[in-house]
């Protein structure tokens, strides 16, 4: 094979995977992989980890599995790639198909040729121009330099409070790094729930874990300015005019895409803001790719342009490009359906494809599906998850899936993220042949009893309703009849409160007198997860009642107060 030049410009996460790729496809080409920052393939997912200190030592985020670090003399000798450290690209010149780095440490700058150029120039924090801006203490957590400006707060006696803006994935998870390590935290968002990648009643659940960890959460709210005395942040003043004191300030409101390279050099911009890129991460110039935080993505569900900050997709599409780079346009990216998950002190949140809130407002009739339960026995020390499960309703497709609990929730979202990406239906998943052991699901997984609960609804069996449904129900007058079927015992342990009257199920078709004997009356079920709800309902439509719900997810899901 002819050689050839490949220059890859962004040495974080696609950067290395293209260079890599395309030096195994391809031997005799000349890989170069040019790096802005200090550091090569960070692991910046886990800085809040480093933060915390359960990352033990700096060099864990840039080492390969077996330790080594990923330096520019490892990617000489394992990889075949020469890799430039603190350098910039400056500009591409596409008619010369050359560019000009400049070295940051002297300042020295020279041209390099390319046959094919792939640009993977990341993502630029958010930081609003807010009054205080260049107040000491203020930093997002993006690049290594913030982590390690964050881990130096761990044992500083002067660091005692700090405020984190934005309540996204990794706001909520720096919010446990930092209390973790003794600080006083406060999250404020701006919108009406943190972690918007799930639904409302999921989201308020995670919530209010976070605030048992001793974590406030402001929301609906904003910082209007920073406020601070001799140089350095002392507080923030909300868009309410509260004041928060505060030693430290993380902004963690998202990114955008790093585009200033392409935009001077001509190439087009996607209607997203991100580099418009084909199926085979190629731009607008035949000779340059781009991959990915930098590109704009395709959603597999909407067929919709999106971004997709993540450090997974970034190494798929580096992966494309760095192959079709080396040996021409073999591969191809199929697109996003946005799949994620994140630690929240002891429970796990993750999700793939739409929410229901998304999917309706992309336009979707759906059904949605909520179920609460262990992901393993009881005996094998099963933890509870809750999930929800979004179909389209004409086609049963599955259109999107969330999850959060203690349990193995990522099992979950894997589960469902593979068939999102596949395009199934319904049908194909009730009956889906899954691995089956007690030490690690129950004989009927989570994930499969989810799609029963969805195949009951689809059908007509099994009438379910949401959480905040029978919250509005117990406030009308007159109220329906709400029937909890859980055992004594659990009804002295725990219980919601709204007037609820308990039968336990196994007393239920003895007691049917105690029922409203209007057949047409509502009544709203429930127990601990809703299975034995759902037996109720089954029992009682038998003997002639005709308007039975069902509150999915049952006591265990509930996230408003209870009595007890």
């Amino acid at each position: 094979m002819a050689s050839k030049r490949i220059v890859v410009v962004g040495g974080s996460a696609a950067g290395p995977k293209a260079a890599s790729r395309a030096k195994r496809m391809n031997q005799d080409a000349e890989v170069v992989l040019i790096q802005r920052a200090p550091e090569l393939s960070m692991a910046s997912c886990a800085y809040p980890y480093f933060i915390k200190g359960e990352v033990a030592k700096r060099d864990q985020l840039l080492s390969t599995p077996t330790g080594v670090v990923r330096n520019p003399t490892f990617f000489e000798g394992a990889k075949g790639v020469h890799a430039y450290v603190e350098t910039e690209v400056e500009s591409i010149d596409r008619a010369a198909k050359k560019i000009v780095a400049k070295n940051l440490r002297d300042g020295s700058t020279q041209e390099i040729e390319y046959d094919s150029l792939i640009l993977c120039t990341g993502a630029n924090p958010r930081m609003p121009p807010l009054p205080g801006s260049d107040l000491k203490g203020i930093t997002p957590l993006h690049a290594m330099k913030d982590a390690d400006f964050l881990a130096s707060v761990r044992g500083n006696p002067e660091i005692k409070r700090a405020v984190i803006i934005g309540g996204g994935l990794i706001g909520i998870e720096t919010s446990e790094a930092l209390q973790h390590i003794g600080l006083e935290v406060t999250v404020v968002e701006l919108l009406p729930q943190i972690l918007m990648f799930l639904d409302w009643e999921l989201a308020l659940v995670v919530e209010n874990h976070v605030r048992a960890n001793t974590v406030d959460v402001i929301e609906e709210n904003g910082v209007s300015e920073y406020l601070g005395e001799n140089g350095a942040v002392t507080g923030v003043r909300l868009k309410d005019g509260r004041e928060i004191p505060c030693d430290l300030v993380v902004v963690s409101i998202g990114v955008s895409p790093n585009t200033e390279l392409a935009r001077n050099a001509g190439l087009t911009i996607g209607e997203t803001g991100g580099i418009q890129v084909d199926a085979h991460m190629k731009t607008s110039d035949p000779s340059i790719y781009a991959a990915g935080d930098c590109t704009e993505k395709v959603n597999r569900i909407t067929g919709k342009k999106c971004l997709a900050p993540f450090g997974d997709v970034a190494n798929l599409e580096g992966r494309v490009a760095g192959e079709n780079a080396a040996i021409g346009d073999t591969a191809t990216f199929p697109g996003v359906v946005l799949s994620g998950i994140c630690k929240v002190f002891n429970l796990s949140a993750g999700s793939t494809g739409l929410s229901e809130r998304m999917a309706r407002a992309a336009g979707y009739d759906v059904l949605t599906a909520t179920n609460a339960g262990p992901d393993k026995p009881g005996f094998m020390g099963g933890k509870l998850v809750i999930s929800k499960m979004v179909i389209e309703r004409e086609t049963e497709r599955v259109l999107g899936f969330q999850c959060i609990g203690a349990g193995d929730v990522n099992r979950q979202v894997a589960e469902a993220a593979t068939a999102v990406n596949l395009g199934a239906k319904l049908s194909d998943l009730v009956n889906l042949d899954l691995p089956y052991a007690p030490p690690f699901s129950l004989a009927l997984d989570h994930f499969l009893t989810t799609a029963h609960v969805a195949e009951n609804k689809l059908r007509g069996l099994f009438h379910g309703v949401n959480c905040n449904y029978v919250l509005e129900a117990s406030k009308k007058e007159p109220k329906p009849f709400m029937l909890d079927v859980r055992s004594p015992d659990e009804w002295e342990e725990i219980r919601i409160g709204i007037g609820e009257i308990l039968i336990p199920l196994g007393n239920l078709r003895n007691r049917l007198n105690e029922l409203p004997q209007d057949k047409d009356a509502e009544i709203l079920c429930w127990c601990k997860v809703s299975m034995r709800g759902y037996e109720a309902e089954r029992i009682l439509a038998a003997h002639g009642w005709t308007n039975i719900k069902v509150m999915e997810g049952g006591v265990m899901a509930w996230p408003f107060e209870r009595e007890k």
